[in-house]
């Protein structure tokens, strides 16, 4: 077997986003539809829009190394949104739910973040400059996310769900 490189790590790790990127396009409709917050609906529903820009963006990426489009699948991400499908059929109806979505989404997005910081970083170091802003455009798109999300769960969400359960 040959040597690995960092640009063979670059490529794997890229096959591996795209795959999640992809199956968070496909959840984040569910997502939107178990939200009880019309905020937090509505927080899925802008991320969709990102999300399909993200694909795009990893699309160019691929294009830019003059390598084939496709994903590899990525075990990490499945099981993230297994656990954010458990909360949606455990919790569905409950004054938690939108608390338990939230949470889940913040599992993804800092997933999300981890990958792209690294590969900006990869990009850097192995002086894929186009790829670099592509990545960082993005790593700050998945940041502001995760914060929005933060501030809707402090703001409304977490308090309306402890609130509701010392009511009941």
């Amino acid at each position: 077997m040959a040597d690995k490189t960092l640009d063979d790590l670059f490529l794997d790790t890229l096959k591996d986003i795209y795959f999640a990127e992809r199956q968070v396009l496909r959840l984040l409709p569910k997502m939107a539809r178990a939200a009880q917050a019309p905020e937090l609906k509505a927080a899925f529903e802008k991320h969709q829009e990102e999300t399909q820009g993200h694909i795009e963006r990893l699309q160019r990426v691929f294009e830019i190394l003059d390598k084939p489009v496709r994903g590899k699948t990525c075990e990490a991400i499945q099981g993230i949104i297994a656990e954010g499908d458990e909360i949606m059929d455990e919790f569905k109806g409950s004054p938690a739910l939108d608390a338990g979505l939230i949470s889940s989404a913040q599992a993804v997005e800092h997933y999300e973040i981890t990958r792209y910081a690294t590969l900006k970083t990869w990009a850097t170091q192995l002086g894929i400059t186009d790829a670099v802003a592509l990545l960082d455009a993005t790593l700050r798109e998945e940041s502001a996310t995760d914060e929005a999300l933060t501030k809707l769960a402090t703001a409304s969400v977490n308090v309306k769900s402890a609130v509701e359960k010392r009511l009941a």
